[in-house]
């Protein structure tokens, strides 16, 4: 391991403007102790009280809940030939869910609910808890299970996750690791993002041979109850929750939106019209990419005044030229 998340005081975050500048503009993950010790929810979170909690707020709605067998310990993940996946998917109410979690009996099954929208299962629970460095008018979701392990992967939004019960243990990699941690399939995915697998194999799974080059710059991040992490876009993380209740509450945004587009959009483009052409036309592409998209060396036309620079000039009218230029090429116009 070679570094560290930063720690960040929760008193220096008075709103969201402080967050995005002391926290998301470094674009490094940063720890924020406390975060979320005075919500009721936090409070309420324990075997005993949070059904009681929870009905206060519950609109009926079905959640997707994965169970697994005992025998995988709560490692959601592949089956072993990477055709399926070693839980099923079950659908039932939050409350059902919730009574199963709590009932303190013993199951031959664990079982995890992610990703569920609090505005549309829970509604005004995060009015009732609210984060007050959250992003404005970010709806959170909420995560919640028995102890389990979410294999490493990535999201492409930045992501405040705020540990509400049990424990939680990130393992984060940096965005420049993706070539050694051996990346699975994009588009047969356990809940939408591709998995490194090299993360979840034995220590010198001969498979995955350039995993030793990132094994040590993983970070670890132990989280207590009411902690919060910020992670970037694009830092992978492999999450353990080790309590026998655990629930996390997480709000996904775009931190630096400059546009109505995805930069993902543009990678998948640039997979379908770039990755097979010769090495050395790559090589060309790849400069254009770095002068005009990267900007390595600052803005490409710098050398000309504002008022001659055209499309790549400072007018917000510009990215939508830019914009309705692509789409034409795209339609063949």
């Amino acid at each position: 391991m070679t570094d560290a998340a930063v720690e960040i005081d929760r008193a220096a975050l008075d709103g969201y403007d402080a967050f995005r500048r002391l926290v998301a503009e470094p674009c490094r993950p940063a720890i924020i102790r406390g975060a979320a010790d005075g919500w009721p929810l936090r409070q309420a979170a324990s075997a005993a009280t949070l059904a009681g909690y929870l009905a206060g707020f519950d609109a009926g709605r079905q959640v997707e809940a994965f169970i697994g067998p005992r025998a995988i310990a709560g490692r959601y993940s592949y089956s072993d030939d990477l055709t399926g996946f070693n839980f099923r998917r079950e659908t039932m109410t939050l409350r059902a869910a919730i009574e199963r979690l709590t009932s303190g009996v013993e199951t031959e099954e664990s079982l995890y609910i992610g990703s569920v929208p609090t505005e549309a299962v829970l509604p005004g629970l995060a009015q009732a808890n609210a984060l007050p460095f959250a992003p404005p008018g970010v709806s959170p979701l909420i995560w919640i299970g028995d102890a389990s392990t979410v294999p490493c992967h990535y999201d492409m939004m930045d992501n405040i996750a705020c540990v509400v019960a049990g424990r939680r243990r990130f393992t984060l990699y940096p965005p420049d690791a993706i070539g050694d941690l051996y990346v699975g399939p994009i588009d047969h995915t356990m809940a939408g993002q591709p998995i490194a697998l090299a993360v979840e194999a034995q220590s010198g799974d001969p498979r995955y041979p350039r995993f030793e080059q990132a094994r040590h710059r993983a970070i670890m991040v132990e989280l207590e109850a009411g902690d919060a992490l910020y992670m970037p876009k694009l830092w992978w993380h492999r999450v353990e929750a080790t309590g026998t209740l655990n629930i996390l509450v997480n709000y996904w945004w775009d931190a630096f939106p400059v546009s109505p587009d995805q930069p993902f959009a543009a990678l998948l483009l640039a997979m379908t019209a770039i990755a097979a052409r010769p090495e050395a036309e790559r090589a060309a592409w790849r400069a254009w990419f770095d002068h005009y998209a990267f900007r390595r060396d600052g803005h490409p036309l710098a050398h000309l005044p504002e008022e001659r620079r055209g499309v790549l000039g400072a007018a917000p009218e510009n990215t939508g030229m830019l914009r309705a230029h692509a789409m034409r090429m795209l339609r063949g116009g």
